[in-house]
C-alpha cells in the first residue's frame, strides 16, 4: 500500500529543506490530489519564492532522464502562460541561433496555454519526433541542436498531470519546467510571462548553479522579448549581474503590432517559421532577431544588441537556418 504523506502549509514560504521534502512526496505519488491541488494553489496565490522554485527544480532534475550535451550548450525556453497565441518564436530562435554554431538543447512540450507548442510546431515541419528523441545526443554533436521532449525526459510529471488540469491555473510547475533542461545546461535565455517575477526567478536560477542567463519579460506581457514595445530583463553570471529596460530600436530594429504575431495551429506556426527562414521580412523575422541576439549575448557569441541581431540576420539570410532545420529534419 503506498504510503500517504502530508504536505506542510504553504501559506507561509518554506525553508529549502521542507519544499525539497514536500516536492519529492509529489513526485514520488505519495501525496493525495486534492492535498496537492491545495499546495500548489496556495504557493501560487502568494506567489513562489526564489527558494522554493529552486527546490522544486531540483527535485524534478534529479528524476529526470538526462541527456549529454556539449559543455556550451544553451536552452531557449519559455514559461508560457501569456495568452497571446504567438507564432513560436524561441523554436525559431533555437534554430537560428544553432545555425550561429553555438549548440542549443531546446526543452519543450506540446501546447497547453496556446494552440502550437515547440513540438506542435516542430511535428509540423516534418520533425519525427520519437527519431529526434532517440537521437537527441547525436544530433547535439552532429548538427548543434537537438528537442528535448518534456514529457519524455519528465516521466515523473505525468503522476501530476490530472491534477494540474484540474487546478486550472497555472502553478510553480509551470514556473521549473524551463529550468528542468535534460541536458543539464548552465547558459539560459529564459522567457518569463511576468515583469515582476524576474528577481525572484533569476535568484532560483542563482540558487541552482546556472552560470549565464537572461530572464526576459515583454510589457503585454509576453514570455519573451517584446517586438512592440519594452521588455524587462535580468542578466544572470557571465553575461553580467543586472537588470535593464529595452525596446527594439535598442537593437536596430523597427516595432511591430502584438498582432502581427499572431499565430495559428501547428500547421499555421509551422508554415510561417518556413517561410521566415527562408527570407520573409517582418515582425516574426524581427522577433526572431531580438530573442536571438540575447541567445547570442548568453552564449558569449556576441558583445551587444545589435551584433547579435547581425549575426542572427546572417544565419537566416546566408540560408543557414533554413539548411540546418532540413538537416535536423533528415537526420
Amino acid at each position: 500500500m503506498t504510503t500517504i504523506a502530508l504536505l506542510p502549509d504553504a501559506r507561509a514560504p518554506l525553508d529549502h529543506a521542507t519544499a525539497r521534502a514536500a516536492f519529492a512526496d509529489m513526485l514520488d505519488g505519495k501525496v493525495a490530489d486534492d492535498a496537492i491541488a491545495t499546495f500548489l494553489t496556495t504557493m501560487a496565490e502568494r506567489d513562489e519564492t526564489s527558494v522554493e522554485i529552486a527546490a522544486a527544480a531540483a527535485e524534478l532534475r534529479a528524476r529526470m532522464v538526462p541527456v549529454s550535451a556539449p559543455a556550451n550548450a544553451i536552452d531557449v525556453c519559455g514559461t508560457g502562460g501569456d495568452g497571446a497565441h504567438s507564432l513560436n518564436v524561441s523554436t525559431a530562435v533555437a534554430i537560428v541561433v544553432a545555425a550561429c554554431g553555438v549548440p542549443v538543447a531546446k526543452h519543450g512540450n506540446r501546447a497547453a496555454s496556446s494552440k502550437a507548442g515547440a513540438a506542435d510546431t516542430l511535428e509540423a515541419l516534418g520533425l519525427d519526433l520519437k527519431r529526434a528523441e532517440a537521437r537527441a545526443e547525436a544530433s547535439l554533436a552532429d548538427l548543434g541542436i537537438a528537442f528535448l521532449f518534456a514529457q519524455s525526459h519528465h516521466p515523473s510529471l505525468g503522476r501530476l498531470a490530472a491534477v494540474r488540469r484540474a487546478i486550472g491555473r497555472r502553478t510553480i510547475f509551470n514556473l521549473i519546467g524551463p529550468i528542468a533542461n535534460p541536458a543539464g545546461v548552465t547558459r539560459q535565455l529564459v522567457g518569463v510571462a511576468r515583469p515582476d517575477y524576474l528577481a525572484t526567478y533569476a535568484e532560483g536560477l542563482r540558487r541552482l548553479g546556472t552560470t549565464s542567463a537572461m530572464m526576459v519579460s515583454g510589457d503585454e506581457p509576453l514570455d519573451e522579448l517584446s517586438i512592440s514595445g519594452p521588455s524587462s530583463i535580468v542578466r544572470l553570471g557571465a553575461c553580467g549581474d543586472r537588470s535593464e529596460r529595452i525596446v527594439p530600436e535598442d537593437a536596430g530594429l523597427k516595432r511591430h503590432p502584438a498582432d502581427a504575431l499572431r499565430g495559428g495551429d501547428a500547421a499555421f506556426n509551422a508554415a510561417a517559421l518556413r517561410r521566415m527562414l527562408r527570407g520573409e521580412a517582418g515582425a516574426y523575422r524581427d522577433a526572431v532577431l531580438l530573442n536571438g541576439a540575447a541567445a547570442l549575448i548568453v552564449a558569449g557569441e556576441a558583445d551587444d544588441w545589435r551584433t547579435g541581431v547581425e549575426e542572427a540576420a546572417e544565419a537566416i539570410d546566408k540560408g543557414l537556418a533554413n539548411a540546418l532545420l532540413d538537416c535536423w529534419i533528415a537526420f
